[in-house]
């Protein structure tokens, strides 16, 4: 019998989880559950006593992170190795949520979970220490990187088209970065299948939906399903600068996680006509 932990479990995948995981399943806040303290995770590991733990708390402010490196470092770099640490005293399987941040995007081609992972920014490496941090102390961990997540909850980029819409005539979306945009629930249900299958399939995994996009495509179907009449410019990186880089491509390949775990995986705008009628 399965006891599953969930930190950040009120966050936009969290609460992605909460609709779908079974009865037995702990979600905690970040008030209740703080990654980066290690006394009080260990006091809850000793409450709950959890076979299966999924991290999806972290430090997603990927421009923020350029100056606050210290609390991408401390939640991002060094909690989740601490987490498996803790994991492995008590043999808990720990399923970890990373990003397609810890690619550099200039790659051409599906990436693997094999490819070479160079990240441009804080976030990116951040995330990616903390990957290695995880591989480095326990063995039984699943690490899932995943990409433009977007759900009904919480801020992301599906409600901000919307809500700026209500008020602008015109809009500009930068074209010129391809990835995949993921609908949190998809992930979600994905991991209720992956914790039954988890144990000794362990190691790196990619999810997203099927497809590609860029950040316009996505823009412009956000539009187009919810019957929003506005004006959608493309434009270049190079017009819209942010002070994080964003990889300028990153297209996971998901033939690894479809064939150990047995998954079908929707194709993103499909996923998002569904998100957008629960809007």
């Amino acid at each position: 019998m399965s006891k599953l932990l969930v930190l950040g479990g009120f966050g936009q995948l969290g609460q992605c989880l909460q609709t779908v995981c079974e009865d037995d399943t702990i979600f905690l806040s970040s008030k209740d559950a703080d990654i980066g303290n290690e006394s009080q995770l260990e006091h809850l590991f000793h409450q709950h006593q959890p076979t299966h733990v999924i991290n999806c708390a972290a430090y997603t402010a990927v421009d923020k992170a350029e100056d606050e490196v210290e609390a991408a470092t401390k939640i991002n770099a060094i909690a989740p190795g601490k987490l498996a640490e803790l994991c492995k005293r008590f043999d808990t399987i720990l399923i970890h949520i990373s990003t397609d941040f810890v690619f550099e995007g200039s790659q051409t081609g599906l990436l693997t979970e094999e490819d070479a992972t160079r990240p441009t920014g804080v976030y990116g490496r951040t995330k990616l220490t903390g990957e290695l941090a995880i591989q480095a102390a326990w063995e039984k961990h699943i690490i899932i990187r995943t990409s433009w997540l977007y759900s009904e909850y919480a801020n992301n980029f599906a409600k901000t088209m919307l809500r700026l819409a209500k008020d602008r005539e015109e809009l500009k979306v930068v074209a010129d970065q391809v990835g995949t945009p993921t609908y949190a629930l998809d992930l979600a249900k994905a991991l209720c299948e992956i914790i039954k299958k988890a144990e000794g399939m362990y190691g790196v995994y990619h999810y997203s939906n099927e497809g590609v996009a860029s950040w316009y495509d996505f823009a412009h179907a956000i539009f187009e399903l919810n019957h929003v009449n506005i004006r959608l410019l493309p434009i270049k990186t190079s017009e819209f600068p942010t002070k994080a880089k964003r990889p300028a491509y990153s297209v996971l390949d998901k033939s690894k996680i479809k064939k150990q775990f047995n998954l079908s995986i929707p194709n993103w705008r499909d996923s998002l006509r569904v998100c957008l009628e629960r809007l």
